[in-house]
């Protein structure tokens, strides 16, 4: 097996191809280029899910435009609100008693008192050393019928250190409270999309007398709270692991990763373990592999030789996607990505040895900004959409709840789906958040 850090050492490209790239990050980092795609979830979006739960975010006036806009687009400004810190809070260092005071007074004005409180601190606490103890325990004294959940609005961490939507998620998970374990439950945490109610994880499960808890079931606080009944807790999305593991260890029970993928047996492997956790037989993929295997052969015969470029918003595994479908024979010519997943260092050796031509492309460098968008053909993904200007492509982000063979199989018929009609692409990636109430 090649060195992976012999491979591709030159970065400055913003298109490569595979077999000239380097791993993990085959880009260099340059000033950035964001384009006008919005569907994948943000933290305000996140924290909504929490039934009842209101949002509070601590910050300076300009940094507060994009969260303010996200809960307006999603109707869910009563849910939101703000603490405005200014630069003579800095200069006084009153930067703890105007985020304690403002966070009362806000509560004050409420109708009521919401169950759980986002609190959303922000680089500005960071940087002058704020005692986040110390404001956290305060407004636990001044409100003892609230839980104020431990949340960060600090894009300085993005790319080192955990990010704020891994510590966004153990923040909302951290109001799970021990309970005693409901026989035959699995409960989902850290995906922002719920699981299809089909797919594999879910029919094993019912098959055997269990089901599967996810915070999209959940109406109530009270609802949300039962999620500390698993039996076994799991996650299958990337930036969801770190809070339910945690969580999990916390309520002193199991926890599996099982992320959703698409090597056959990668998928047979994750539903043998649950099925070992929950003491329930194995799962037989003998009939879900032979359904895949007519569900691509279908796609492929309706889709023929049109190019087929794949973003990675539109699952965490994009080349693990683009390997399957190049497998099966697809015309797979580009991945948008800026960073590989070390979940995903063995299909891009794979793809580096048998389809090396593949494509690599950035999506933040700056000559994005400017490169031609006229390149027809079929998009998985919304930024993939955008950067070549289809109006056919399958509008899904985060895996968009597809999930084992069974989520296999419907993308299949979502390729063949698209290639059939055509979508506004300009005006749907616009909208935040995919899957949550718009007012766009």
């Amino acid at each position: 097996m090649r060195k992976l850090q012999d491979v591709g050492r030159d970065c400055s490209s913003w298109s490569l191809p595979i077999g000239e790239a380097s791993f993990p990050a085959p880009f260099s980092t340059e000033p950035e280029f964001n384009a006008p795609v919005h569907g994948t979830w943000n933290i305000v979006h996140m924290g909504m899910q929490v039934p009842e739960a209101h949002q509070i975010y601590v910050c300076a006036i300009n940094c507060m435009r994009g969260v303010v806009l996200t809960a307006a687009e999603m109707n869910a400004s009563d849910r939101f609100s703000c603490v405005l810190l200014e630069e003579k809070d800095l200069l006084h260092g009153t930067v703890e008693e105007i985020t304690i005071q403002g966070v009362i007074d806000v509560i004050r004005r409420l109708p009521k008192h919401p169950p759980m409180v986002l609190l959303y601190t922000v680089c500005l606490h960071h940087f002058l050393g704020s005692d986040l103890d110390y404001i956290y325990r305060s407004l636990a004294q001044a409100f003892p019928d609230i839980f104020f959940a431990r949340c960060y609005m600090d894009p300085i961490m993005r790319k080192s250190g955990l990010t704020p939507e891994q510590k966004t998620r153990k923040g909302m998970f951290d109001a799970l409270q021990p309970l005693p374990a409901k026989a035959g439950t699995v409960t989902l945490l850290g995906s922002d999309l719920p699981l299809d109610s089909n797919c594999d994880l879910i029919t094993m499960l019912e098959k055997n007398g269990g089901c599967l808890r996810q915070i999209q079931d959940c109406k109530t606080y009270e609802d949300y709270l039962t999620l500390a009944e698993g039996e076994v807790f799991v996650s299958t999305y990337p930036t969801g692991k770190y809070g339910a593991e945690e969580t999990a260890k916390r309520l002193g029970r199991p926890h599996l990763y099982l992320p959703a993928c698409f090597g056959y047996d990668e998928i047979s492997g994750h539903l043998n373990a649950l099925s070992d956790a929950m003491g329930i037989p194995p799962f037989d993929t003998t009939e879900q592999i032979t359904a895949c295997e007519a569900a691509l052969s279908r796609a492929r015969d309706a889709i023929g030789d049109t190019p087929v470029s794949i973003d990675y918003t539109f699952h965490p595994r994009p080349l693990g996607l683009a390997r399957l479908l190049l497998e099966h024979g697809f015309n797979v010519e580009t991945v948008y990505l800026d960073a590989i997943s070390f979940e995903e260092r063995s299909d891009f050796l794979w793809l580096q040895e048998h389809t090396p031509e593949l494509r690599l492309t950035a999506t933040a460098r700056v000559e994005l900004r400017v490169q031609p968008r006229n390149r027809p053909g079929l998009a998985l993904g919304q930024k993939a959409a955008w950067f070549t200007g289809t109006t056919h492509f399958v509008n899904l982000v985060q895996g968009g709840g597809l999930y084992g063979f069974d989520g296999i199989c419907q993308l299949a018929h979502l390729m063949e789906q698209a290639m059939l009609e055509e979508k506004d692409t300009e005006d749907l990636v616009i909208r935040k958040g995919l899957g949550c109430e718009s007012c766009i």
